[in-house]
């Protein structure tokens, strides 16, 4: 080989491995990149049949966690129904066989009707998957490495919801950061600055609400910020990085309301009590603002746009409030550009300009939502908790592109990557699109 094609070679190995890398981290947490729920592929398509996917697997037990991908490795997580066991599972991106399973004892409880032992989505990087499930007696936060092997486990204390556990841990630089507000009628525990490096090894001894954040590697608490415990939040956070320069921690929750943490020191920036009711949807930035919505099941929904503070001289302010049969409740909201998707839980989608709040359209689609839209490209796909995906032009202009079944309980949320779609039901996951992976 000459030189010359040496160096290129070389060149074209870099090269791969820098796209390898950028493929590996497009779907490590619950909807994808920092919650957005979208992606650019162009390689999913926005009509087919049973025929063109490319696999579809049966998985243990039941569950509504949503899929998050390292390379060609798929993590998700399972429950028993029969017994409250938690199984952890890693999956094949290219033929969808079983690489492991871990099942954890865990114990049978009272959840929501709709819920499951598995409804938080797990988050990853190169070295881990992190996962995170709640019995009344223990929330476990755990980190395992990509053949199965446990790394750490940490007890968070108990956690007191009527309807289960459900929310996801995110990861920000060498942090897993996990919220846990969780129900406690009567028992208020005061908001204070964050503790740091707490001598409980188990964050959540006392059995209030916190936000925490952890080392990813160790397991170490980090900071631990006490919160209000009035009503579960589920609403997973996202990083709003604003005019102040600094990356910002968003949490929503009916106590707080809006709330800013900064990550590497868990001190609150700012706060806004916006919520008047559970918040279950999660916040999404969108240009300068920050959207999130509260709700019940009787429909009664607010979406909330934050035009966010910076801690000291800007106050944060309401920019504009949608209500009712436009909000959605368990669904998060999606974004193209300036053009904001809501899809409601009652099968209502509305289109409205993200920076004023107008409504470009809105259209009853039909049917119930429990997961949450994601875009791809031009589209978008939300699945119905009987199983159908709905694909809709993501335009100011109402349009169905198509409509296909799954025959089997959904209420998950799909993934993209590598240029596919994961369809997660109850029971299987389906692989949409692209090329064949590379083993």
């Amino acid at each position: 080989m000459t030189i010359k094609k040496l160096l290129l070679a070389t060149l074209f190995l870099a090269l791969l491995g820098q796209l390898s890398a950028a493929d590996a981290q497009e779907w490590t947490r619950f909807r994808g990149p920092n919650g957005s729920g979208a992606s650019e592929a162009s390689t999913v398509p926005d009509t087919w049949s049973d025929n063109d996917y490319n696999w579809k697997v049966e998985l243990p037990g039941a569950g509504h966690s949503s899929p998050v991908l390292w390379g060609n490795k798929i993590f998700l997580i399972n429950g028993d129904p029969a017994t409250g066991n938690r199984i952890v599972m890693c999956l094949n991106a290219a033929d969808g066989s079983i690489a492991w399973k871990k099942q954890y004892a865990g114990s049978l409880f009272r959840i929501h009707q709709f819920s499951s032992f598995a409804s938080s989505t797990p988050a990853t990087d190169k070295n881990h998957v992190y996962v995170a499930w709640a019995t009344p007696e223990k929330y476990t936060l755990m980190a395992l490495d990509h053949d199965g092997n446990e790394v750490w486990q940490r007890d968070l204390g108990p956690f007191k919801s009527q309807h289960g556990q459900g929310t996801s841990p995110i990861l920000y630089d060498d942090l897993v950061i996990i919220g846990d507000e969780h129900d406690a009628p009567g028992e208020i525990t005061p908001s204070g600055p964050a503790i740091k490096n707490d001598p409980d090894a188990e964050a959540g001894k006392s059995g209030g609400s916190w936000l925490m954040a952890f080392d990813r590697n160790t397991g170490d608490l980090r900071w631990k910020i006490p919160r209000k415990s009035l009503i579960v939040a589920y609403s997973t956070p996202c990083v709003y990085h604003g005019a102040s320069g600094r990356d910002e921690l968003i949490f929503d929750g009916a106590a707080h309301g809006m709330t800013s943490i900064d990550p590497q020191t868990g001190k609150v920036n700012w706060e806004l009590p916006v919520f008047e009711r559970r918040c279950v949807g999660s916040p999404v930035v969108v240009g300068d603002l920050v959207l999130g919505t509260c709700g019940n099941g009787a429909g009664i929904n607010t979406l909330v746009a934050i035009r966010p503070g910076d801690g000291k001289d800007i106050k944060p302010e309401i920019a504009y409030k949608i209500d009712k049969t436009s909000a959605p409740y368990v669904p998060t909201v999606i974004a193209k550009g300036d053009l904001v998707f809501l899809w409601s839980d009652q099968g209502i989608a509305t289109c409205i300009d993200g920076p004023s709040g107008k409504i470009h359209w809105r259209e009853r689609i039909g049917g119930s939502y429990f997961g949450s839209p994601v875009r791809v490209a031009n589209r978008i796909y939300c699945t119905s908790t009987d199983g159908e995906v709905v694909v809709l032009a993501a335009s100011d202009q109402f349009q169905v592109i198509s409509r296909a079944k799954l025959d089997d309980v959904c209420r998950s949320t799909p993934a993209v990557a590598g240029g596919k779609l994961y369809l997660r039901t109850q029971s299987h996951l389906f692989s949409l699109g692209g090329k064949a992976a590379t083993q």
